[in-house]
């Protein structure tokens, strides 16, 4: 077994050191407050400002891998930091700013990162790869994803699943997508329409910039990452703002996450060529006694990603690498680990 060491224990983060953990590894966690770990076997908790303690892990033992969890730039600024360590890097975290700036100075470090390794961004690159490679060029390629409460809740019909500042980041940020096969930039919220989610129903999609790494790596003529979310909690948001009434502090009291409300996690990955073939994957989960659905559909990809390059040390060469490059092999595992664990995905079987 492994010495991992993961940094941020919040919904996600706790839930994927829990997970490596109960899989016989040693963790260690790293959090200002990690009280979500606290007491659980396997897991060595380390209360700290992570940023100040990332050079030092391994004073804590052996640093077979660094699983980074941490929000928004601070998120960032760790895995800039990790790219000089010479560590194996697996980057959950999400940010403006992107690692695949520090490729070259993490190869003369000697570091490996593999970033964006959630649901989407992370399983819906690898699954537009999987498109791309077996009926590609594409013509178009869509996400739509989104974790939500089960019916509209409260006031604002929504808790957040994650960070609420990472959501707040989400509605706020330009959203980068290919039209006519050169990217562009669009408002985010904006392209909003209805889109069928099967039990649930139809909710509002719009877009958001969660494409990433898939503008440059996958061509196609038309791509775009669609948020999904009930009815009303997108308006409700535009009005507050556009009001000057938007107080982020609010937002993140008020969009706190309650373990009481069912929730679910829904994505749709819709991949058409240029011959009219069509593949498409639906993926759901309605959480478990585990965890929630974001933290464990998230999660997952996140705990499948370590598990895979630490059973092949050889999986990707020194520099900075999104999903996408992964193999079929290591993709389709990702996908059969998924479906062994309740969490359900239809589409094209992954060969």
């Amino acid at each position: 077994m492994a010495v991992v060491h993961c940094l941020g224990t919040g919904l996600v983060g706790a839930w994927v050191a829990k997970r490596l953990a109960a899989a016989g590894h040693e963790v260690h966690a790293y959090d200002i407050q990690p009280h979500r770990v606290m007491g659980i076997d396997g897991i060595t908790v380390h209360p700290c400002d992570v940023l100040e303690e990332l050079m030092s892990m391994s004073r804590n033992g052996p640093v077979d891998m660094v699983v980074n969890m941490l929000p928004g730039d601070i998120g960032h600024m760790a895995t800039t930091d990790l790219a000089e360590s010479g560590y194996r890097v697996v980057d959950l975290s999400f940010s403006k700013f992107t690692p695949d700036r520090d490729d070259q100075k993490a190869r003369d470090y000697g570091a490996r990162i593999l970033w964006d390794v959630g649901i989407a961004p992370g399983l819906s690159n690898m699954l537009l790869a999987v498109a791309d490679r077996r009926i590609g060029p594409l013509e178009k390629a869509e996400v739509w994803v989104g974790g939500n409460p089960t019916g509209p809740y409260g006031e604002w019909k929504y808790m957040a699943p994650f960070s609420p500042i990472d959501v707040i980041a989400e509605y706020t940020r330009p959203a980068r997508v290919i039209r006519d096969g050169e990217e562009v930039v669009l408002p985010a919220l904006s392209q909003r329409h209805m889109v069928d989610t099967g039990e649930h129903g139809e909710m509002e999609a719009f877009l958001t910039d969660g494409l990433r790494s898939v503008l440059k790596s996958i061509p196609a003529v038309e791509m775009s990452e669609f948020t999904v979310r009930w009815p009303g909690h997108i308006q409700k948001f535009i009005d507050t703002r556009e009001s000057g009434d938007l107080d982020e502090n609010e937002l993140i009291f008020e969009w706190s996450y309650n373990h009481k409300i069912p929730e679910f996690t829904w994505m749709k990955v819709r991949a058409e060529a240029r011959d009219g073939k069509v593949l498409e994957w639906e993926v759901e989960d309605h959480g478990g006694d585990d965890g929630h659905s974001m933290a464990r559909a998230t999660g997952m990809v996140t705990a499948c990603c370590v598990e895979a390059w630490l059973e092949n040390s050889k999986m990707l060469p020194l520099g900075v690498h999104a999903p996408e490059v992964l193999s079929d092999r290591v993709i389709a595992k990702i996908v059969d680990t998924m479906k062994s664990d309740r969490v359900r995905i239809e589409g094209p079987e992954i060969l």
